[in-house]
């Protein structure tokens, strides 16, 4: 595919690098318990979090399509920035669950929003059948960001000594996010009818007429299968991911490497360059989800394999696990974060199909708002498993549960 050299592509795999230098990714779970939470609590600081987001993904979505998607993407960055703040000044339980709240509003505003700018983009320029392969390279500049992330973060703690740092450092490349959506061009706020009157009765008249519109789409079973499908599949990674924390923490203080440090450091190294590691894998795992649709020539064939391929990865994971081989589950969940990846701009590719263009960032809150919802469930059961039977058993009960749902997950493919 020949590279493109557009101004906004560059704009947009920016975005993606800043996005994802959060420092904090690689190491939330283990600052959670060093601030002595039980990995039930943390579960449910997860749930406040996909709960909040679930609550708030639709009217977000038909917001960012009333009133022009540049504002929804400024509102979530500013409300990143009040949550990373708060992460980083109020180390309390009651505390961390507002701050799971704003990150909520942070992520509904975003979550289906930027991904409507992008196609937006194609279908000014006649670039709509590119759309796998150039979202899925926007997302490598994403993950190649959370590795540059893993790195930093691990010296940041190396150096300090703690967690908690990685929040404050976090506002730097948010900040310079939210200053770079003030060069997007106002075309990327997608076609909004003129209407007369009031604010207050034109706002309404927006919102009526996005959501009018978008409904109506929820009419074909595909578009609802797709959606089931990716949320679905999103959900069980969001859920487990940070799970490869605890067993990088338990690996990096068995290796007889870096014995002068303090526990915390040898940690901060090991995890750090692991995640680098990961991050590397999946932004080449998104650069190749447009080769990948060609392959199999089919964007439902590449959503199915992706999918059983994940669950099969889960499972070994959570067996690998419990049986005390944390090399191969550490293997398992790199290879695991690369299918996610890999499957990402593919369903959204298939979710675009379906969608109009009015009412994109809409349809992919609705998608988000479903994956929340199946997450918000699932952290707080998987937490309670781990604490009661251990993060192997947990993870292997997730996949088993995956395992169940697949003929329904399975997209058709058209004959």
């Amino acid at each position: 595919m020949r590279e493109p050299t557009d101004w906004m592509f560059v704009r947009f795999r920016l975005y993606g690098f800043l996005k994802n230098l959060r420092f904090f990714d690689p190491f939330l779970i283990l600052f959670f318990r060093e601030m002595g939470f039980s990995f039930l609590d943390i579960g449910i600081l997860y749930a406040i979090r996909e709960i909040s987001t679930n609550v708030l993904e639709i009217p977000t979505g038909v917001l960012a399509d009333a009133f022009g998607r540049r504002r929804a993407m400024l509102a979530s960055f500013a409300a990143y920035l009040l949550s990373f703040a708060i992460f980083y000044a109020a180390p309390r339980f009651w505390a961390y669950a507002v701050a799971m709240l704003s990150f909520a509003v942070g992520e509904t505003f975003r979550s289906g929003t930027h991904k409507a700018m992008i196609l937006e983009h194609l279908r000014w320029t006649g670039q709509e059948s590119r759309k796998v392969a150039y979202y899925g390279r926007t997302r490598a500049a994403s993950q190649f960001g959370s590795a540059i992330a893993s790195l930093i973060a691990a010296g940041l703690v190396f150096w300090t000594g703690a967690y908690r740092i990685v929040f404050l450092a976090s506002t730097i490349p948010y900040t310079l996010g939210l200053l770079l959506f003030l060069t997007y061009p106002k075309r990327l706020d997608g076609e909004r009818e003129n209407i007369d009157g009031s604010f207050v009765r034109r706002g309404w008249q927006q919102i009526c007429r996005t959501a009018t519109e978008f409904f109506s789409t929820l009419r074909h079973p595909a578009l609802l299968r797709a959606m089931l499908s990716s949320a679905a599949f999103d959900a069980l990674f969001r859920s487990s991911k940070d799970y490869l924390q605890p067993i990088l923490q338990a690996q990096a203080l068995a290796l007889p490497v870096l014995l002068t440090l303090d526990s915390d450091r040898r940690v901060a190294m090991v995890v750090g360059v692991l995640y680098f590691a990961i991050y590397l894998v999946t932004s080449f795992a998104c650069s190749r989800a447009g080769h990948v649709e060609q392959r199999l020539r089919s964007r439902a064939h590449a959503a199915n394999a992706t999918l059983i391929a994940g669950v099969a990865l889960l499972a070994i994971a959570g067996s690998a696990a419990w049986g005390g081989v944390p090399g191969i589950a550490i293997a398992a969940f790199l290879l695991l974060y690369g299918t996610q990846n890999l499957r990402r701009p593919i369903l959204v590719g298939v979710l675009s199909d379906h969608l109009s263009h009015r009412t994109m960032a809409t349809g992919l809150s609705v998608e988000t708002q479903i994956r929340t919802l199946f997450a918000a469930g699932l952290a707080p059961l998987l937490g309670f498993l781990a604490d009661r039977f251990g993060v192997g058993v947990a993870l292997l009960l997730l996949a088993a549960l995956a395992t169940a749902a697949l003929p329904v997950l399975r997209l058709k493919v058209s004959r």
